[in-house]
């Protein structure tokens, strides 16, 4: 009799590493090169075992069976959504000190695009209510998205542990959060600002914007030459003109072909 003890030691085959890297680029346009089968092994070991298969070759049957949805949770399971408060925070002091101040004091539109946890967007919003006193009298928004719905629904509740919020200081803490036994919540005067959707990058974008800031850093180093090539294409398109992009620090714009301006590490201007 066969049991799924095993599951987390299925064996993982070229064919089906090959078949798994396939379809997460079609999905998502991530790419998984060689020396990540350790890491798939691990990350879909659970769903092994909740679609109780027990082996790498009968799961992918199910994957192929199930009209998308399975595809779904395996890229789900796959993403990296590791973010942090104020995460490269020389972002965050360029978007108060520079970008604000230079975009006047009509509506603003901010988009999170890969927001994973909820951290950056509500570092975007705390940003904002420190450096705008006008901010109750205009059309500000930011919207927070991200394929991983699991990702999203921690940060749609918006609820962090101890160590999580280390990084935000304490006054931003005692103004922004409240604390209960088991960490924190993130109060009115920040979710009032964020609205959280799940998009995928490389699908259709409802959103017609324009926006006049697009954080969307540490994503697309898991993105192939030419999908960063149309990302970033798009992300011009939906820009104001005089807007800023910001991608992470080890995220560069170097041999992609567009129309942005080179303004500082990571920063661009439209």
């Amino acid at each position: 009799m066969s049991t799924l003890l095993g599951a987390t030691d299925a064996r993982l085959g070229a064919t089906e590493f090959r078949e798994i890297g396939g379809i997460v680029h079609d999905v998502a346009g991530i790419r998984l090169p060689p020396g990540k089968e350790s890491l798939v092994r691990s990350r879909l070991a659970k769903r092994l075992r909740a679609r109780g298969v027990a082996t790498y070759a009968a799961y992918l049957e199910l994957v192929r069976d199930a009209r998308g949805d399975e595809a779904a949770e395996m890229v789900d399971a796959l993403t990296t959504n590791k973010t942090d408060f104020f995460r490269e925070p020389a972002h965050f002091d360029f978007l108060r000190e520079r970008v604000l101040p230079s975009l006047g004091t009509g509506s603003l539109r901010v988009w999170s695009a890969g927001c994973a946890t909820g951290e950056e967007p509500l570092t975007i919003a705390m940003v904002l209510r420190e450096a705008l006193p006008d901010l109750a009298r205009r059309d500000v928004r930011v919207l927070a998205t991200d394929l991983s719905r699991r990702a999203l629904a921690r940060a749609t509740a918006g609820r962090y542990g101890d160590a999580a919020m280390e990084a935000v200081p304490s006054v931003l803490r005692r103004a922004y959060f409240t604390r209960d036994g088991v960490g924190w919540t993130a109060g009115p005067a920040l979710r009032s600002l964020v609205t959280y959707a799940p998009l995928n990058l490389m699908r259709e974008w409802p959103m017609r914007g324009p926006f006049q800031v697009i954080f969307c850093r540490n994503v697309m180093i898991y993105f192939d030459r030419a999908t960063q090539q149309r990302l970033v294409r798009r992300f011009h398109d939906l820009l104001a003109p005089g807007g800023y992009l910001f991608v992470g620090h080890a995220e560069s714009l170097s041999g992609v072909q567009h129309g942005f301006r080179y303004v500082q590490p990571a920063v661009y201007a439209k």
